[in-house]
């Protein structure tokens, strides 16, 4: 029974192992297909759309201090306004349900480290 209970243990580990590797490669396709056209791959906001849309930089600590989780899972539900209510970024939620929004957070929060 022992042998079992440690087989299963292992299997179990590997499995959970294999799930965090695809989510974390879930998170990162769903970056790079839905944020990185405006934001860049490497979240500094740098591209051609970036500019014209004037996103925020992720990289930047200060910018991330001054803007809370909220504010991000706002912005992708919501989407964005600028001063003249022209639309700066669509809303997300026909896209990306309430997980993948909160791992896309976690992905932003990363950029600054």
């Amino acid at each position: 029974m022992t042998f079992l209970t440690k087989s299963t243990l292992v299997l179990l580990a590997a499995l959970g192992t294999t799930a965090i590797a695809l989510r974390a490669a879930d998170v990162t396709e769903n970056f790079e297909a839905n944020c990185a056209s405006c934001h860049g791959k490497d979240g500094k906001g740098e591209t051609k759309a970036g500019r014209k849309a004037k996103v925020k930089d992720f990289t930047d600590k200060a910018y991330q201090a001054k803007f809370s989780d909220a504010d991000a899972m706002k912005a992708m539900k919501e989407g964005m306004k600028d001063e003249a209510g022209k639309e700066r970024m669509k809303s997300y939620t026909d896209k990306l349900n309430e997980e993948e929004m909160k791992a896309l957070v976690a992905q932003i929060r990363s950029f600054a480290k």
